[in-house]
């Protein structure tokens, strides 16, 4: 019999509604009733995408007499992480503050006042390798609430404390932006903790390190760092060429389990491939390699074939797991992976040994069962060749069972994948990818946004949700509708994103000291208010915000908004040397505020080929930050402040650049303006 969470709008608490547990969505009933029976709650947090997630499910969850157990003696809260970013920060900070790690599942038992006692991940459903089996743990924290209360009351007020003391360190600190000192420190720190051998940062697991790489190439575009600039290719190049790259289909998982790239966890997020589309793009911009052409291509097919839902928006994630044919069974990479001999069936003996050699399918394999992941560690010498073999090794996996989708549509996730999309169409003539970022901000507008201008987080089925967007929903839409403004002249997005950057400074500022909650201020109330300027697998909401506002002043000339950008970036600098890989999105954005950032003024008639020339030199320039306004002299001077007071030159269509509060003289020369933008293709 299904349970409450069967009216659920989540794929993954649906995932869950035919449990025994009688789980009970997140919200004031379920504590309300665990302080009705006097027992602690028991909070699981996961996402749909989340191997280990199913794992405890099927072993724990999906058990009569553990769901027994838990029912009897436990209030059982489930939360998807990805709808309640809010909710899974705090108790993730506790967790990590006591236990030195997280991750998901997150299980934590809380009182009936929302105090956290005892944490932990994924239990086993017997003891091992250390761990103790979940029904243990359910019993000795059924003991401990029974038997030592005012102990657990101790614990609980303790963690309540230590999370009230880091919540005053962010607000404690420096409110002045880092300078270039600061910048070359977190370059000089990078480049410690860069693998010289395998690109990436640190040992394994390995994520790919997209904002650090926005940071290196911005950072090498306004300094000439050569360091910068290796660190951002070599890494580029390694996940490009390994396992964590689809190399058939485009995109890439979450990360690689080994040093190397080679084998993934096979999820693929919508967010990771937003990002790095982004980042590939911009490698093209900064070299002219044409391997990250290909990638960047690739991901947006990628994103567009796999991740578009039937309203023109994305989906969060596919799932690690599928059915393994031969074995009918879920395992995690089955769609993915291939052996020898499946290449010899499909292509024959003599190009299987082709595509062996060329995606390194071995015989003794690379992954699980002697199946091999598909790597390129070289350029095909024969590129038709490769096109061919890809294509049929392509068709023949669209045959197996494909991962599930969670078709869940976030908001800040759909805006960096607006962001990634237009500006990747605009610079690789691909209108169709300009068209669908344009058909997700419309279904954003139509779906999430309120009449009060407010966001909601997701939505389904063009369906909206009841949680209320979060930080980094209001500055990654933002992004995204200031990038398609900058794409297509169109004055309603710049005023969207206004609109959102408003809400942001009345509603998530702490006026005294500048930073940046994650939730606004009449959200519902937790434990603490979550505040966090560190990246995670996105950007931080924080600095997400930072760089959409010295944007939108860029255009706007707004000091107001300016100023908070600059008064949100204090705790960069005190971040910079420290921890520049967690920071990467900050350090971004510092780079863009130490560059000015240029504000360019394209004027002339939109069907002009000399206005069109003048667009693109900007669009190409590797200037970090970077805006760019495009119009007919005095047409939006009124709506875009940085289009005013900008004739033709001699009857021509005109750049101007302007930065730090000076203007170069304006130019009608494509070429003279992309020498001053840092362009480096021709």
């Amino acid at each position: 019999m299904p349970n409450r969470l069967a009216d659920a709008t989540s794929p993954y608490l649906l995932q869950h509604a035919e449990n025994p547990v009688d789980w009970w969505p997140w919200g004031p009933e379920a504590f309300e009733e665990a302080e009705r029976r006097g027992v602690p709650v028991l909070l699981s947090v996961g996402y749909a995408a989340c191997h280990w997630c199913h794992v405890m499910a099927h072993e724990s969850f999906e058990d009569a007499g553990t769901a027994g157990y838990l029912n009897e003696r436990f209030v059982a809260v489930k939360v998807d992480r990805e709808e309640r970013p809010d909710v899974d920060a705090v108790y993730m900070e506790a967790v990590q503050a006591a236990t030195g790690q997280g991750g998901w599942p997150m299980t934590v038992f809380l009182t009936p006042d929302k105090e956290p006692f005892y944490f932990g991940t994924y239990f086993p459903p017997q003891p091992r390798h250390g761990m103790p089996s979940f029904r243990q743990v359910l019993e000795g924290v059924d003991a401990a609430w029974r038997d030592r209360r005012q102990e657990v009351g101790e614990v609980a007020g303790r963690i309540r404390a230590d999370l009230a003391e880091r919540a005053a360190v962010y607000s404690a600190g420096a409110h002045h932006p880092p300078g270039d000192a600061d910048l070359h420190q977190a370059l000089v720190a990078l480049s410690r903790e860069f693998d010289q051998t395998r690109g990436g940062f640190g040992g394994a697991p390995k994520f790919p390190p997209a904002m650090v790489i926005e940071f290196l190439l911005r950072h090498h575009a306004r300094t000439g760092s050569e360091a910068a600039l290796e660190m951002a290719v070599r890494t580029g190049e390694a996940m490009a060429r390994g396992g964590i790259h689809d190399q058939l289909g485009g995109g890439f998982a979450r990360y690689a389990v080994d040093a190397d790239w080679v084998v993934p966890h096979f999820e693929k997020m919508l967010y990771d491939n937003a990002l790095l589309l982004r980042v590939y793009l911009h490698l093209w911009r900064a070299t002219g390699s044409e391997l990250a052409r290909r990638v960047a291509l690739s991901t947006a097919d990628f994103l567009l074939r796999e991740l578009r839902t039937p309203e023109g928006a994305f989906a969060s994630a596919l799932d690690a797991d599928s059915l393994d044919e031969e074995t009918g069974a879920s395992a995690e990479g089955a769609y993915y992976v291939w052996e020898p001999g499946q290449l010899v069936d499909l292509l024959g003996p003599a190009d299987a040994a082709t595509a062996a050699r060329l995606f390194t399918v071995t015989a003794d394999g690379t992954f699980e069962h002697g199946t091999s992941v598909l790597q390129l560690l070289d350029e095909p010498q024969d590129f038709a060749e490769y096109e061919e073999i890809r294509r049929r090794m392509f068709e023949a996996r669209a045959s197996r069972p494909a991962p599930a989708r969670d078709d869940k549509v976030v908001a800040a996730w759909n805006g960096l994948a607006i962001a990634a999309l237009a500006e990747t169409g605009a610079l690789l003539d691909r209108p169709d990818l300009v068209e669908a970022a344009e058909r997700a901000a419309d279904l954003l507008l139509a779906v999430h946004l309120t009449p009060d201008g407010r966001l909601l987080r997701t939505s389904r089925d063009g369906r909206p949700g009841t949680n209320a967007g979060v930080l980094e929903d209001y500055a990654d839409t933002a992004e995204g509708f200031l990038a398609l403004y900058a794409v297509t002249g169109e004055t309603e997005w710049l005023q969207l994103a206004g609109g959102l950057l408003d809400t942001v400074l009345k509603h998530f500022t702490d006026e005294a000291s500048g930073a940046f909650y994650d939730t606004a201020d009449d959200a519902e109330e937790l434990i603490r208010r979550p505040q966090d300027p560190t990246d995670n697998a996105t950007p931080s909401g924080w600095t997400a915000a930072a760089g959409a506002l010295l944007g939108y002043a860029a255009y706007t000339g707004s000091d107001r908004h300016r100023t908070a950008a600059e008064r949100a970036l204090g705790i960069v600098g005190a971040l910079a040397g420290r921890a520049p890989r967690f920071i990467g999105w900050g350090l971004a954005v510092a780079e863009a505020l130490q560059d000015g950032p240029r504000e360019i003024a394209v004027v002339g008639p939109a069907d002009d080929p000399a206005t069109a020339a003048l667009r693109r030199a900007a669009l190409l320039g590797t200037a970090p930050g970077a805006v760019l306004a495009v119009g007919a002299p005095g047409e939006a001077a009124a709506e875009v402040p940085l289009l005013a007071d900008r004739p033709l030159v001699g009857g021509a269509p005109a750049a101007y650049v302007c930065r730090h509060f000076a203007c170069e003289a304006p130019t009608t020369d494509p070429a003279v303006l992309g020498a001053r933008l840092g362009v480096v293709l021709e």
